[in-house]
């Protein structure tokens, strides 16, 4: 079992604030009811850009409630301004604590200050669609995510949560975020295998001049690198060989053949 403190208990059986403002000067909303805990706040805010009331409604566990009553009880009398710099561990500290396991309710409570502040100020709320919260205990985004792993060189989750303590909490995200590490590693190692334009060509012109040109000089001939684009070889072949009547030949059946075995399989040699 869960032990709460006595503040949380408090703010769960006699929460305050609990309702809805006629006429609130500002609207925020945070969380689902699909992932079970979702919650609405209500501000008053005065010329002066003091908030002087503050009401909540919440559907969830006990813990969402006494966060977001703490939450109205911390930012009634602050400026906007000051309510901004609240965080979910402010919240925490405020109630004396919360499980692990909980501790989402209080980011619940700082998203839905923010987006009140937000629609205050005017701001259109950010489209996440693309990002999307992967741990709601500590508000771990997908990118946040990813960009542990591009450059931390993060490669497992419990590498993740050392850094952002995902995972460290309820313990739901746990599957989505192994599966975005392991997309990220996958992508990371396909990237790694992967050689640039002057390392490709430097690798073509090695076979070239170390290998295809030592045998054609052999009749005669030679060969000399005029471009590569992407995986088009562009060669000219010189002495003999250009006039060779068999210079097609040589080109697929060695040249083309050689650099496809010792540089990529997905090349393809063009005479110009």
């Amino acid at each position: 079992m869960w032990e709460y403190t006595d503040k949380v208990k408090e703010y769960y059986t006699n929460p305050k604030n609990v309702g809805e403002l006629e006429n609130p000067d500002a609207v925020g909303e945070a969380g689902s009811l699909v992932c079970g805990d979702m919650l609405k706040i209500f501000l008053q805010i005065n010329e002066q850009d003091i908030i002087t009331d503050a009401k909540f409604q919440t559907f969830g566990c006990g813990s969402a409630i006494a966060s977001s009553s703490a939450l109205t009880e911390m930012i009634i009398g602050k400026t906007v301004d000051e309510a901004a710099k609240i965080t979910n561990q402010d919240i925490v500290e405020f109630l004396g604590g919360l499980p692990n396991a909980k501790v989402h309710c209080s980011v619940m409570g700082k998203e839905a200050l923010e987006d009140a502040i937000a629609n205050y100020r005017g701001i259109e709320k950010k489209d996440d669609t693309d990002n999307p919260v992967i741990c709601q205990c500590f508000n771990v985004k997908e990118q946040d995510l990813r960009n542990l792993v591009r450059e931390k060189g993060v490669t497992d989750i419990y590498e993740a949560s050392e850094y952002s303590k995902i995972g460290s909490g309820c313990g739901k995200c746990h599957n989505e975020a192994v599966a975005i590490i392991e997309d990220e590693l996958r992508k990371k190692n396909e990237n790694s295998n992967k050689i640039t334009k002057t390392q490709l060509v430097l690798k073509i012109n090695k076979v070239l001049e170390g290998y295809i040109s030592e045998h054609l000089r052999k009749d005669g001939g030679d060969i000399e690198l005029i471009n590569v684009k992407k995986n088009k070889v562009f060669v000219k072949l010189c002495g003999t060989c250009g006039k060779c009547s068999m210079s097609s030949h040589t080109l697929k059946n060695f040249v083309e053949k050689t650099l496809k075995e010792q540089v990529s399989n997905e090349l393809e040699v063009i005479a110009v």
